[in-house]
């Protein structure tokens, strides 16, 4: 029988003017960008915490510190490809993901097809096992005044 676990993830970033706007592993071209010690891409954060909490592995901040130099800037798929290459030496695969992004603007349901190809290529999973899912605060709290971004995700693993 093989062992079920599920994770959860929770990250929040800053908007600014004169960042880039990284989620979900692509570029959106946007006024603001999300601040923060790596690329900032809010999507891959809540991936990385929710399959690193599933494993019982601790969070993102455990193993890619952002106090650490060499992490300054990095762009967030390397952290996920490290975390996936993690998850698969403690013995678990992927089930599936379910992930919300929560942001006023810009509008994300245009890239959703884009952020699966380029997480299911990272990962090395099917796209079929990646949900991600966009939705407005209706301009209430922080997201809705555009000065944040935040996301949330569930994974399933299951030992192999």
């Amino acid at each position: 029988m093989n062992a079920f676990r599920i994770g959860f993830g929770y990250d929040v970033h800053q908007l600014q003017p004169d960042y880039d706007f990284w989620l979900g592993g692509i570029k959106l071209e946007h006024e603001k960008g999300a601040v923060g010690h790596s690329d900032a891409d809010v999507l891959i954060h809540v991936i990385c915490d929710a399959l690193l909490g599933a494993a019982n592995m601790r969070d993102i901040g455990y193993h890619f510190s952002d106090k650490d130099p060499k992490y300054k800037g990095i762009d967030s798929k390397l952290l996920l490809a490290e975390v996936m290459k993690l998850l698969r030496e403690a013995g678990y695969e992927i089930g599936n993901l379910d992930t919300t992004i929560c942001l006023q603007n810009p509008k994300v349901n245009p890239h959703i097809p884009a952020m699966k190809s380029c997480l299911a290529e990272v990962m090395n999973i099917p796209e079929s096992s990646i949900s991600i899912k966009a939705t407005t605060t209706e301009w209430l709290g922080f997201v809705g005044r555009e000065e944040g971004v935040s996301a949330y995700c569930v994974a399933l693993i299951y030992q192999v």
